[in-house]
């Protein structure tokens, strides 16, 4: 058995892509639309995995927009997506420079916690060893749930 990817629905294309590849730095390497099935799927890897994503030899998230208006409930029972970074406070500063807000700030500096435009939450972990507490993040309350 291997992993090939997670699937979210998504509720606006542009915002979704603007989530997670400008500000969360995946990459597009695959697009599939189905006029009969009425929806579209869209592969995205993670930096560290866009060779292999395009050979199929990586996990990728499937975004899967819907083209007849549904609402979706319930992003929390999904439970989360994680990925592992090489330094979580750059990243953290520049999702929320970006506008993201960090749900559950990296005051271990080991992991936080943000969300999706369409709810889903994303689990950020420190790779190797978790970085020395700092401010501003250390100090920082959380902000809604993940």
């Amino acid at each position: 058995m291997r992993y090939l990817h997670t699937m979210v629905r998504v509720t606006d294309v542009d915002k979704s892509l603007d989530f997670y590849c400008n500000k969360l730095g995946m990459t597009e390497i695959k697009r599939r639309e189905s006029k009969e099935g009425r929806f579209t799927l869209i592969f995205l890897a993670s930096s560290d995995d866009v060779e292999a994503g395009k050979a199929g030899n990586a996990p990728l998230v499937e975004l899967t927009y819907n083209w007849d208006p549904e609402s979706y409930s319930g992003g929390r029972n999904f439970g989360h997506l994680a990925y592992e970074v090489d330094d979580i406070y750059a990243l953290c500063d520049r999702l929320m420079k970006a506008g993201v807000t960090i749900n559950r700030p990296p005051r271990d500096g080991r992991m936080a916690f943000i969300r999706s435009p369409d709810n889903i939450s994303i689990e950020i972990l420190q790779k190797g060893e978790a970085k020395a507490p700092a401010e501003p993040w250390k100090s920082m309350p959380n902000t809604g749930v993940w």
